[in-house]
């Protein structure tokens, strides 16, 4: 009679370091959008846009939030879809965690934390995303049409890149990089960012009159930068869901890669305007901080030298030369920063990821022989692109016939505060 062996599982228990940090990590990655965001676009509008630029980033915060949970991140994480085998699983997850369904405070994930906090923290990526599209159509849109336009993105675009990037879908399975959100955030929103920008127009007398829409509040810049300076050491560091090494590493890269980066783009204005501006070296540090993200996993502290360097230097050229040259009005360089920044982060991981950093059994880029990583790095690209623009096409017709997007010139000529809100900024002394 053979002996019976019973073997004996150990449930998972609850890590609470991990726990704990990504507690953390959740708290900066919200205060990227509040008031981070709020702040560096607020301050870059004309004086009597500033309250819209406010607004769009607290209506965001709590409408995406109720979608996330009402439907978001089953779509994005559920798993009933492709258990049963269903085509849809290629798009999305499924329906069985609609308002956290079946999900309990023992329910654990990755890193041995509560999914209800990987749920929180995936939260603060699905609120920011829309909220970058903000820089692209600032001073012009309709609040009504911008709310419309935000949900349906965070629903049919937002959702499904996740989960094709995130939770289970064809990107990853192919086995693109991406650590914290290149594809899924960066290159996502900056491509919806320049289709708004053209579909929707030029901002009234943009490069006809002779004078340069200039930032209202280069303070509200400086402080929002800090801020999501900040705030992304949550977004990157917090990604690999542990406090540990991976953790630290991507807290290393990435505050480095960004200070190469803003030395960078002042370098650039001082040589080639003969002044170092203050929202040139703000726009570089956010330059880094998009590029690095994709990478901020699998690469080391030269890697993320040269990621912050030529992501500074091509975004630079897209903001100082590409941008007049084609005169569309990206009003904040949503595409500029964000897509272009995003696109470069996502591709050079396919060439400086390195085993250093993800382990012997770990991926690797080019330049280390591994050309396969690059090559999906760029389909990866290439389907972010492609989905982003057609589907922020389609949906701009659709809520431009339902609701409108524009405002009319009258109330672009009184400003987004008073003709959307009905409030100003700043009382006058009488």
């Amino acid at each position: 009679m053979a002996q019976e062996v019973t073997q004996t599982v150990t449930p998972a228990t609850l890590d609470s370091g991990n726990t704990a940090w990504i507690i953390v990590a959740t708290v900066l990655v919200l205060m990227m959008t509040i008031p981070g965001l709020a702040l560096f676009y607020g301050g870059l509008v004309r004086q009597k846009n500033v309250l819209s630029i406010l607004m769009h980033c607290l209506i965001l915060t709590a409408v995406i939030t109720i979608e996330w949970f009402a439907i978001g991140y089953s779509w994005v994480f559920g798993t009933s879809f492709m258990e049963s085998g269903s085509s849809l699983g290629a798009v999305i997850g499924g329906f069985d965690k609609v308002f956290l369904h079946g999900i309990t405070l023992e329910t654990l994930t990755a890193g041995n934390i509560p999914e209800i906090l990987f749920a929180l923290f995936q939260c603060m990526f699905a609120v920011i995303t829309p909220a970058l599209i903000i820089g692209a159509f600032a001073e012009r849109i309709k609040f009504s049409g911008f709310l419309l336009f935000s949900i349906l993105w965070a629903l049919f675009i937002y959702n499904p890149m996740a989960h094709w990037v995130w939770g289970g879908g064809w990107l990853q399975q192919m086995g693109a990089i991406d650590f914290a959100g290149g594809t899924v955030v960066h290159i996502n929103a900056g491509i919806s960012a320049l289709v708004m920008a053209i579909m929707l127009g030029r901002r009234k007398g943009y490069r006809t009159t002779g004078h340069p829409v200039t930032p209202h509040n280069i303070p509200f810049v400086v402080m929002g930068t800090a801020l999501l300076w900040l705030g992304w050491i949550g977004f990157n560091a917090g990604s690999g869901l542990a406090a540990d090494g991976l953790a630290a590493n991507a807290f290393l890269v990435t505050h480095f890669a960004t200070a190469v980066a803003a030395v960078t783009w002042m370098s650039l204005e001082w040589i080639i305007n003969k002044k170092p501006t203050v929202v040139g070296i703000c726009t570089g540090a956010v330059a880094g901080l998009v590029a690095i993200t994709p990478a901020a996993g699998t690469v080391d502290v030269m890697g993320a030298f040269f990621i912050g360097l030529i992501a500074s230097l091509i975004c630079f050229i897209m903001v100082a030369y590409v941008k007049p040259k084609l005169k569309y009005d990206d009003s904040l360089d949503a595409f500029g920063v964000h897509g272009i920044g995003g696109l470069v982060g996502a591709i050079l991981t396919g060439v400086f990821a390195t085993q250093f950093v993800t382990g012997a059994d770990g991926v690797q880029g080019a330049l280390f022989g591994n050309w396969d990583q690059l090559l999906i790095q760029i389909i990866a690209s290439g389907a972010s692109i492609a989905f982003s623009a057609i589907g922020t096409f389609v949906l701009f017709f659709i809520v431009d016939q339902l609701v409108g997007l524009r405002v009319s010139k009258e109330d672009e000529s009184i400003g987004l505060d008073i003709s959307q809100h009905g409030e100003i900024a700043y009382t006058e002394d009488e």
